[in-house]
Protein backbone atom coordinates (compact mmCIF):
# COMPACT_ATOMS: atom_id res chain seq x y z
CA UNK A 1 0.00 0.00 0.00
CA UNK A 2 1.28 3.55 -0.91
CA UNK A 3 2.08 5.99 2.17
CA UNK A 4 0.34 9.18 2.40
CA UNK A 5 1.91 12.54 2.84
CA UNK A 6 1.31 14.57 5.68
CA UNK A 7 0.01 18.55 4.88
CA UNK A 8 2.29 20.15 7.07
CA UNK A 9 5.32 17.98 5.24
CA UNK A 10 7.04 20.11 2.53
CA UNK A 11 7.19 18.12 -0.37
CA UNK A 12 8.95 20.73 -2.47
CA UNK A 13 12.25 22.81 -0.88
CA UNK A 14 13.51 25.70 -2.89
CA UNK A 15 15.81 28.13 -1.59
CA UNK A 16 17.98 31.15 -3.26
CA UNK A 17 17.36 29.11 -6.47
CA UNK A 18 19.24 30.88 -9.25
CA UNK A 19 20.37 29.96 -12.75
CA UNK A 20 22.31 32.13 -15.60
CA UNK A 21 22.34 31.38 -19.07
CA UNK A 22 25.75 33.09 -19.62
CA UNK A 23 24.74 36.81 -19.07
CA UNK A 24 21.47 36.06 -18.93
CA UNK A 25 19.83 35.51 -15.10
CA UNK A 26 16.53 33.34 -15.84
CA UNK A 27 15.57 32.62 -12.20
CA UNK A 28 16.72 35.56 -9.56
CA UNK A 29 16.81 34.07 -5.95
CA UNK A 30 13.93 31.97 -6.07
CA UNK A 31 12.45 30.44 -2.20
CA UNK A 32 10.06 28.58 -1.93
CA UNK A 33 8.02 25.52 -0.18
CA UNK A 34 5.40 23.53 -1.29
CA UNK A 35 3.40 21.56 0.78
CA UNK A 36 2.47 18.07 0.31
CA UNK A 37 -1.70 18.10 0.32
CA UNK A 38 -2.07 20.93 -1.71
CA UNK A 39 -1.70 22.76 -5.31
CA UNK A 40 0.36 25.40 -5.85
CA UNK A 41 0.06 27.50 -9.15
CA UNK A 42 3.59 29.03 -11.14
CA UNK A 43 2.39 31.65 -13.47
CA UNK A 44 4.28 34.52 -15.11
CA UNK A 45 4.67 35.12 -18.97
CA UNK A 46 6.54 34.12 -21.31
CA UNK A 47 10.22 34.41 -20.10
CA UNK A 48 9.16 34.37 -16.64
CA UNK A 49 11.47 31.34 -15.38
CA UNK A 50 8.46 29.10 -14.71
CA UNK A 51 9.85 26.16 -17.26
CA UNK A 52 13.17 26.75 -15.82
CA UNK A 53 12.67 26.29 -12.09
CA UNK A 54 10.44 23.44 -12.80
CA UNK A 55 13.13 22.29 -14.60
CA UNK A 56 15.65 22.60 -11.59
CA UNK A 57 12.91 20.94 -9.00
CA UNK A 58 12.90 17.66 -11.84
CA UNK A 59 16.80 17.47 -11.35
CA UNK A 60 17.11 18.17 -15.31
CA UNK A 61 18.87 21.40 -14.71
CA UNK A 62 21.57 22.42 -12.89
CA UNK A 63 21.35 25.36 -10.46
CA UNK A 64 23.94 28.48 -10.89
CA UNK A 65 23.56 28.30 -6.83
CA UNK A 66 20.91 27.93 -4.37
CA UNK A 67 19.02 24.73 -3.41
CA UNK A 68 16.43 22.57 -4.36
CA UNK A 69 15.06 19.65 -1.91
CA UNK A 70 11.85 17.00 -2.84
CA UNK A 71 10.78 14.74 -0.82
CA UNK A 72 13.61 15.76 1.58
CA UNK A 73 16.08 14.80 -1.13
CA UNK A 74 18.61 17.24 -2.70
CA UNK A 75 17.86 17.15 -6.37
CA UNK A 76 21.75 18.23 -7.53
CA UNK A 77 23.29 15.05 -6.06
CA UNK A 78 20.60 12.55 -5.09
CA UNK A 79 18.06 13.12 -7.46
CA UNK A 80 18.19 9.09 -8.73
CA UNK A 81 16.81 8.45 -5.12
CA UNK A 82 13.66 10.44 -5.20
CA UNK A 83 12.79 9.86 -9.02
CA UNK A 84 10.30 7.27 -8.71
CA UNK A 85 8.68 9.23 -5.81
CA UNK A 86 7.68 11.67 -8.67
CA UNK A 87 6.32 12.70 -12.29
CA UNK A 88 5.81 15.21 -14.74
CA UNK A 89 2.95 15.86 -17.20
CA UNK A 90 3.21 18.55 -20.28
CA UNK A 91 0.94 17.27 -23.39
CA UNK A 92 4.12 19.21 -25.22
CA UNK A 93 6.27 16.23 -24.49
CA UNK A 94 5.55 13.80 -27.73
CA UNK A 95 5.65 9.96 -26.21
CA UNK A 96 7.14 8.02 -29.51
CA UNK A 97 4.63 8.18 -32.64
CA UNK A 98 5.39 4.37 -33.11
CA UNK A 99 4.30 2.77 -30.12
CA UNK A 100 0.93 2.11 -29.05
CA UNK A 101 -0.50 3.90 -25.79
CA UNK A 102 0.01 0.85 -23.98
CA UNK A 103 3.40 0.12 -25.34
CA UNK A 104 4.12 3.47 -23.78
CA UNK A 105 2.86 3.28 -20.91
CA UNK A 106 4.41 -0.10 -20.13
CA UNK A 107 7.77 1.20 -21.05
CA UNK A 108 7.17 4.52 -17.99
CA UNK A 109 5.65 1.98 -15.62
CA UNK A 110 8.51 -0.45 -15.81
CA UNK A 111 10.94 2.87 -15.34
CA UNK A 112 9.35 3.63 -12.40
CA UNK A 113 9.25 0.42 -11.46
CA UNK A 114 5.31 0.04 -11.10
CA UNK A 115 4.19 -3.66 -9.66
CA UNK A 116 1.36 -5.20 -11.41
CA UNK A 117 1.77 -2.72 -14.24
CA UNK A 118 -1.22 -4.26 -16.59
CA UNK A 119 -3.42 -3.93 -13.87
CA UNK A 120 -2.37 -0.19 -13.17
CA UNK A 121 -2.94 0.25 -16.74
CA UNK A 122 -6.11 -1.06 -17.35
CA UNK A 123 -7.16 0.96 -13.88
CA UNK A 124 -5.74 4.22 -15.63
CA UNK A 125 -7.17 4.13 -18.72
CA UNK A 126 -10.92 3.04 -17.43
CA UNK A 127 -10.44 6.05 -15.49
CA UNK A 128 -9.15 8.57 -18.04
CA UNK A 129 -11.76 6.70 -21.08
CA UNK A 130 -8.78 5.27 -22.88
CA UNK A 131 -9.38 1.63 -23.02
CA UNK A 132 -10.67 1.89 -26.81
CA UNK A 133 -6.91 3.99 -27.53
CA UNK A 134 -4.64 1.34 -25.93
CA UNK A 135 -3.67 -0.32 -29.05
CA UNK A 136 -3.76 2.95 -30.91
CA UNK A 137 -0.56 4.16 -31.91
CA UNK A 138 0.32 7.26 -29.80
CA UNK A 139 1.39 9.05 -33.38
CA UNK A 140 -2.45 8.55 -34.51
CA UNK A 141 -4.54 10.35 -31.57
CA UNK A 142 -5.86 13.96 -31.54
CA UNK A 143 -4.54 16.64 -29.35
CA UNK A 144 -7.13 16.22 -26.26
CA UNK A 145 -6.36 11.84 -26.66
CA UNK A 146 -2.43 12.94 -26.17
CA UNK A 147 -3.27 15.05 -23.69
CA UNK A 148 -4.86 12.22 -21.60
CA UNK A 149 -2.29 9.90 -22.16
CA UNK A 150 -0.09 12.35 -20.98
CA UNK A 151 -1.75 12.55 -17.58
CA UNK A 152 -2.45 8.58 -17.65
CA UNK A 153 1.95 8.24 -18.13
CA UNK A 154 2.43 11.08 -14.98
CA UNK A 155 0.24 9.24 -12.40
CA UNK A 156 1.29 6.24 -13.53
CA UNK A 157 3.89 5.34 -10.47
CA UNK A 158 0.90 7.02 -8.26
CA UNK A 159 3.64 10.06 -7.38
CA UNK A 160 3.90 12.04 -4.16
CA UNK A 161 4.38 14.97 -6.01
CA UNK A 162 3.45 15.66 -9.91
CA UNK A 163 4.98 18.91 -12.24
CA UNK A 164 2.40 19.43 -14.39
CA UNK A 165 2.62 21.80 -17.92
CA UNK A 166 -0.80 23.12 -18.90
CA UNK A 167 -2.77 19.79 -17.57
CA UNK A 168 -6.02 20.24 -20.06
CA UNK A 169 -4.29 22.07 -22.97
CA UNK A 170 -6.08 20.86 -26.13
CA UNK A 171 -9.45 19.52 -24.01
CA UNK A 172 -13.29 19.99 -24.47
CA UNK A 173 -14.59 21.70 -21.68
CA UNK A 174 -16.52 19.07 -20.65
CA UNK A 175 -13.45 16.91 -20.16
CA UNK A 176 -11.14 19.36 -19.09
CA UNK A 177 -13.54 19.93 -15.49
CA UNK A 178 -13.39 16.03 -15.33
CA UNK A 179 -9.61 16.21 -15.11
CA UNK A 180 -9.54 18.90 -13.13
CA UNK A 181 -12.05 16.65 -10.62
CA UNK A 182 -10.24 13.60 -11.04
CA UNK A 183 -6.49 15.53 -10.17
CA UNK A 184 -8.40 17.04 -7.24
CA UNK A 185 -9.83 13.64 -5.79
CA UNK A 186 -6.07 12.54 -6.33
CA UNK A 187 -4.37 14.89 -4.37
CA UNK A 188 -7.02 14.54 -1.56
CA UNK A 189 -6.72 10.48 -1.79
CA UNK A 190 -2.83 10.31 -1.52
CA UNK A 191 -1.87 13.40 -0.15
CA UNK A 192 0.25 14.48 -3.29
CA UNK A 193 1.59 17.99 -3.88
CA UNK A 194 1.15 19.27 -7.45
CA UNK A 195 2.93 22.42 -8.58
CA UNK A 196 1.00 23.38 -11.80
CA UNK A 197 1.96 25.99 -14.64
CA UNK A 198 -1.25 26.94 -16.38
CA UNK A 199 -1.83 29.88 -19.09
CA UNK A 200 -6.17 28.86 -17.84
CA UNK A 201 -6.96 31.49 -14.83
CA UNK A 202 -9.62 29.75 -13.97
CA UNK A 203 -8.25 26.39 -14.11
CA UNK A 204 -5.93 27.99 -11.37
CA UNK A 205 -8.59 29.49 -9.39
CA UNK A 206 -10.54 25.85 -8.92
CA UNK A 207 -7.34 23.81 -8.19
CA UNK A 208 -5.01 26.00 -6.27
CA UNK A 209 -4.38 27.09 -2.71
CA UNK A 210 -1.65 29.14 -3.79
CA UNK A 211 -0.49 31.21 -6.39
CA UNK A 212 3.03 32.11 -7.15
CA UNK A 213 3.56 34.92 -9.59
CA UNK A 214 7.06 35.43 -10.99
CA UNK A 215 8.37 38.18 -13.71
CA UNK A 216 12.08 38.05 -14.66
CA UNK A 217 12.75 35.37 -12.97
CA UNK A 218 11.37 36.77 -9.19
CA UNK A 219 9.08 36.33 -7.20
CA UNK A 220 6.70 39.09 -7.93
CA UNK A 221 3.87 37.93 -5.56
CA UNK A 222 2.64 35.03 -3.68
CA UNK A 223 -0.68 34.27 -2.01
CA UNK A 224 -3.83 32.52 -2.64
CA UNK A 225 -6.41 33.37 -5.41
CA UNK A 226 -8.93 35.10 -3.52
CA UNK A 227 -6.28 37.00 -1.75
CA UNK A 228 -4.58 38.12 -5.03
CA UNK A 229 -8.01 39.24 -6.58
CA UNK A 230 -8.71 41.66 -3.32
CA UNK A 231 -5.33 43.03 -2.92
CA UNK A 232 -5.08 44.27 -6.61
CA UNK A 233 -9.05 45.28 -6.17
CA UNK A 234 -9.69 42.94 -9.41
CA UNK A 235 -12.85 40.58 -10.13
CA UNK A 236 -10.65 37.63 -11.55
CA UNK A 237 -7.13 36.18 -11.13
CA UNK A 238 -6.73 36.71 -14.90
CA UNK A 239 -6.84 40.65 -14.41
CA UNK A 240 -4.66 40.02 -11.39
CA UNK A 241 -2.05 38.09 -14.23
CA UNK A 242 -2.65 41.41 -16.46
CA UNK A 243 -1.66 43.67 -13.64
CA UNK A 244 1.72 41.81 -12.94
CA UNK A 245 2.78 41.03 -16.18
CA UNK A 246 2.27 44.80 -17.06
CA UNK A 247 3.65 46.05 -14.21
CA UNK A 248 0.68 47.73 -13.04
CA UNK A 249 0.66 47.97 -9.32
CA UNK A 250 -1.04 51.01 -8.27
CA UNK A 251 -4.06 49.03 -7.31
CA UNK A 252 -2.50 46.69 -4.64
CA UNK A 253 -3.32 47.25 -1.08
Amino acid sequence: MCSVMSPATAAIEVENLVKNYGPVRAVDGLSFAVAGGSTTALLGGNGAGKSTTIGMIMGLVLPTSGTVSVLGTDMVRRRHDVLHRMNFESPYVDMPHRLTVRQNLKIFGMLYGVPDLSGRIATLAGELDLTALLDRPSGKLSAGQKTRVALAKALINEPEVMLLDEPTASLDPDTADWIRGHLERYRDRRGAAILLASHNMGEVERLCDRVIMLKQGRIEDDASPAELIRRYGRSSLEEVFLDVARGRRENVA
